[in-house]
């Protein structure tokens, strides 16, 4: 830039500044202006209602009440779990005092008093805290509190004594931002006596925790049924939390509520059919049988058992037990997870109620179905008399025409009495468990019984008493069982279905498999005439206030004298079951015949000897009833050796049920390994029976 003059004696300044660098420079400026307007725009307009939101999220949040779960009793009131207080210990840092000294001074203290250390184990991504679980030390616990929420209570220490709970509350005054959080756990008084009934409750599962979550539930804070009747009425008993929405300002202190808040709705209760009284003489009783019986052995055979008591005219059950069992107390609050491993590793599944879950092979107990079809399906009369050798020896055939191969089916009588019982009748057979009677009615054998009943008809009087499609019951975890055909023989073991399958089976060997529970309702349905109750654990819903939400009705699944649901069969061969579309029922005298049968087995048969006993004879009830053992190779039998052709281990069973005239309860008893039906699990049902007479008598104020 160069001066000159000009005509007034002045100076000008000429601007060498191109005119594009200017526009250029102008463009920048506008387009700058241009996305701030746009952006302002987007943020004022097009978005205004997300902010508006956010903002508002930021100034509210919603506080989640917990509500009270339901209580849990048997049919007498006697609680089986509730909701006892918890003590946990907290902290709301801007609470605390201003002076350092003094906050380092409550820490000391606090730390004396919980054995927590004052300092230990930073949190960071590695080890981040979690409270009521983390391992860290006071200062920690109190530096988070300040960084992530300093106006809401941090949680220092769960489930403290009630002790130390009273001591930091005499200290509230002084130790100001420490405050004592009650809150309630689940409590079993009963514990392991009805742990496989009740269940227990844990955190929400992660892969559930949406779910629950939508329904108002609070991850790490709220419980919910693992197991049991806890599970199965999650929804009953859970209730509903209550929510608070509140306005809190820059810091996170709550100020005031926004709307009015939705109360907490408790959990109703439940009262299960369940006598405490019985199920502790039921537990005792099967718990002393077991042991003494491995103890007399010098070793632990048996290893595990199930007895169970229903009433067959309503389904109620009135005493449930797997054994052993497992202490449901120890999982109320937090699941040690040792505690959690020893269980499930352990063999005998203490965590199964194996009353419901447990497959079994139902043996001789399983001939009360035999029984039945083959005398509505006429093929033998009560009266005709059938030979009854120490063992048969039949060809097995796999097809029609084919010619067979020879094998022996042997009675259990043999090694005692070669000649077995020589000739029955239909009584006699029910009440000596006679094998080969059941192997001709069940399968044929030459002209003497042509034909049998045959593998389909054998199913479907099964599945009519109980077996293959569960019963319903409110507990989770329940197994069906197998009640197999032809079909499923092809498809699962490659084989046709042969006469021998249909021998074993009739006499409840073979691929056959059943729960505990199954096995007594068949014997509870002949009790009760052929009417099949649904078995249930729930007696009565009741809401916190103890009035009546739901009353207790019996539900009757059918009347096999009523209701046809036999299903009638194109054909009784073993090639397959083609059902004609026809049902039928079951004729009333058939029920009659079985009972005589089940009576004589306690009066003359192979219940004799466990039921003539002074202390039974002297209640003057009549009882009737089924023994069963039966063999088996599972995976712990053939780890030891012990799966060897004719002289497998066996389980005893035995089912009964009492008075015989008007019963009022059947019972079942399983021992597994137990040898023996009538010597090991006999004594176990008439033991219990006994009880709950007596019961019954001191309840009449006798």
């Amino acid at each position: 830039m160069t001066d000159r003059l000009n005509g007034s004696g002045g100076t000008t300044l000429n601007n060498t500044l191109e005119t594009w660098r200017i526009l250029a420079f102008l463009g920048v400026v506008l387009l700058v202006f241009a996305v701030y307007a746009a952006k302002l725009f987007s943020l004022q307009v097009l978005d205004h209602e997300t902010y508006v939101q956010q903002a508002e999220d930021n100034r509210t949040t919603n506080i989640n009440i917990p509500t009270q779960r339901g209580i849990i009793y048997d049919r007498r009131g006697i609680v089986l779990a509730r909701n006892v207080p918890s003590y946990n210990l907290t902290v709301t840092q801007a609470a605390l005092p201003e002076d350092p000294g003094m906050v380092d001074e409550i820490m000391q203290e606090l730390s004396r008093l919980t054995e927590i250390p004052v300092s230990r184990s930073q949190i960071d991504e590695a080890n981040p805290f979690v409270e009521c679980s983390s391992d860290h030390g006071l200062q920690q616990i109190f530096s988070y509190g300040e960084n992530s929420k300093p106006f809401q209570p941090v949680r220092i220490a769960c489930d403290v004594d009630r002790e130390i709970a009273m001591r930091v509350e005499e200290k509230s005054s002084l130790w100001t931002g420490i405050q004592v959080e009650v809150v309630g756990v689940r409590d079993y008084p009963t514990g392991g006596l009805t742990a496989n009934i009740v269940g227990f409750l844990g955190p929400i599962p992660a892969a559930e925790e949406a779910a629950y979550v939508a329904a108002g539930f609070v991850p790490n804070r709220d419980g919910v049924g693992y197991s049991g009747v806890e599970l199965y009425f999650q929804e009953e008993l859970g209730g509903k939390n209550g929510l608070r929405v509140v306005e809190r300002d820059v810091a996170g202190q709550y100020l005031n509520d926004i709307q009015p808040p939705r109360a907490a709705v408790p959990g109703q209760n439940l009262e299960l059919t369940i006598d405490t009284r019985l199920q502790q003489s039921v537990m005792s009783i099967l718990m002393d049988e077991i042991n003494g019986w491995n103890a007399w052995m010098g070793e632990i055979k048996m290893t595990s058992g199930v007895a169970i008591v229903i009433n067959p005219t309503t389904g109620e059950i009135l005493a449930m037990v797997s054994w052993p069992t497992y202490e449901n107390n120890r999982l109320a609050r937090i699941i040690p997870a040792y505690y959690f491993e020893q269980l499930s590793a352990d063999v005998t599944e203490p965590l199964r109620n194996h009353a419901v879950y447990a497959e079994l092979p139902a043996g001789s107990v399983f001939k009360l179905v035999t029984a039945t079809g083959v005398l509505n399906e006429g093929v033998v009369t009560p009266e005709q008399i059938i030979k009854t050798p120490g063992k048969l020896v039949v060809s097995e055939r796999f097809y029609v025409n084919d010619p067979g191969r020879a094998r022996e089916f042997v009675d259990w009588i043999y090694k005692k009495t070669p000649e077995g019982f020589g000739q029955l009748n239909f009584t006699g057979a029910v009440a000596n468990s006679s094998n080969v009677y059941f192997y001709k009615v069940g399968g044929g054998y030459e002209e003497e019984v042509d034909p049998g009943l045959g593998i389909c008809r054998l199913g479907t009087y099964a599945r009519a008493l109980g077996y293959g499609e569960y019963p319903e019951i409110e507990l989770p975890e329940t197994s069906d069982g197998l009640i197999p055909d032809p079909d499923w023989k092809r498809i699962n073991q490659g084989e046709s279905w042969t006469t021998g399958d249909t021998y074993i089976m009739s006499v409840g060997q073979g691929y056959a498999l059943a729960t505990p529970l199954q096995v007594l309702m068949s014997a509870a349905t002949i009790a009760n005439d052929g009417k099949l109750m649904e078995p249930t654990v729930l007696h009565r819903i009741l809401d916190n206030e103890g009035n009546v939400l739901q009353p207790f009705t019996p539900n009757l699944r059918w009347d096999l004298t009523l209701d046809a649901v036999i299903d009638v069969y194109e054909d009784n061969s073993i090639r397959g079951c083609r059902t004609t579309g026809e049902q039928k029922t079951v004729e009333a005298w058939v029920f009659d015949e079985i009972q005589k049968g089940m009576r004589m087995a306690v009066t003359d048969g192979t219940l004799k000897a466990v039921f003539d006993n002074e202390e039974f004879q002297a209640l003057g009830i009549a009882a009737a009833g089924k023994t069963g053992t039966a063999e088996y190779c599972d995976k712990f039998a053939d780890a030891k050796g012990l799966c060897v052709p004719g002289s497998w281990p066996s389980h005893a069973w035995t089912v009964a049920y009492a008075p015989y005239e008007n019963p009022e309860i059947a019972v079942v008893a399983f021992v597994y390994n137990g040898q023996e039906g009538s010597s090991v699990a006999g004594p176990i049902v008439r033991r219990i029976i006994q009880a709950y007479f007596e019961l019954k008598r001191v309840d009449a104020g006798g």
